[in-house]
């Protein structure tokens, strides 16, 4: 297959693993109100637990050679998951879906940043630039203390740090270790915590209903899993990774027809510089690579 046509079919993965990982929230968010946060997180991870583990029972993936060096980054990346999956649950379940998704979109920019500063990657002026106009993006979703403030998002906010600890460690990872294993290990760290947070308090009764929604939200997160890591392989990073930034449409248009959420003027403007600001850093980033 050509280069333009790997990239296409990388492009139209992306747009489908965000579409996945959006309609799991939005379906998900649902939930909010009639399943305590950690109990709906406990189900829904034992769910996608039991797949990836069948998956990688068919893979032969169960058991890989990891050395001690990775077995320490696989357990950085999936305390960070474990944070960044509670607090974006939290802001997801008390905040409008387009805004938390439009915060987390900035998370490529602070990844980049943090490159920078933490493992010495060479970031030139432009995006240096172009990573501060998309953190002021932010700040015109979140306004802290302006007219419109949901403190909930302050925890969308504080995911970001916790994508952070997930990600730096993830891109020291060696090539070897199989991506299947690493969603298999964190997913089954996140059910075993919620289900230990559960324990704090009594465990409410699950609907049927409810049960059958967070089970089909499951589907929806094994299959972005499975679709994100296909997208990794499929294409030039450069071209296929702006296609992303498709999160917030999908976001914007689950949240009117599901939640009748609607973005303000300048939830709308921070977004478009969030989003703007992340194709221009994938674009120098392509460049460079060149």
């Amino acid at each position: 297959m050509s280069g333009a046509n790997e990239n296409i079919r990388g492009a139209m993965i992306m747009v489908a693993t965000m579409a996945a990982f959006t309609f799991n929230d939005a379906i998900f968010k649902t939930v909010a109100g009639q399943v305590p946060l950690f109990q709906s997180i406990f189900i829904r991870g034992a769910i996608v637990t039991v797949g990836l583990f069948v998956v990688l029972l068919f893979l032969g993936q169960l058991r890989p050679e990891i050395s001690r060096r990775d077995w320490k980054l696989i357990i950085a990346r999936t305390l960070g998951d474990i944070g960044a999956t509670i607090t974006f649950l939290f802001a997801l379940f008390n905040a409008p879906l387009a805004d938390v998704t439009a915060i987390l979109q900035s998370a490529p920019l602070v990844i980049t940043l943090a490159g920078a500063f933490f493992l010495r990657e060479k970031v030139g002026w432009r995006r240096f630039s172009a990573i501060g106009v998309g953190l002021f993006g932010v700040l015109l979703i979140v306004r802290p203390g302006g007219d419109g403030f949901n403190p909930y998002l302050l925890a969308a906010v504080v995911t970001l740090g916790f994508i952070l600890l997930r990600d730096l460690p993830t891109r020291r990872l060696s090539p070897s270790v199989p991506s299947m294993f690493v969603a298999f290990f964190t997913a089954s760290a996140i059910t075993v915590t919620s289900g230990l947070a559960t324990l704090a308090t009594e465990w409410q009764p699950v609907s049927k209903s409810s049960l059958l929604t967070i089970g089909f939200a499951a589907s929806f997160i094994f299959a972005a899993y499975t679709l994100s890591v296909m997208v990794m392989r499929t294409g030039e990073m450069g071209f296929v990774q702006p296609f992303r930034f498709t999160a917030i449409l999908w976001a914007i248009l689950l949240g009117f027809f599901v939640f009748d959420e609607y973005p303000d003027t300048l939830s709308l403007i921070g977004t478009a510089i969030v989003i703007s600001m992340g194709i221009y850093t994938f674009a120098r980033e392509r460049r460079r690579a060149k």
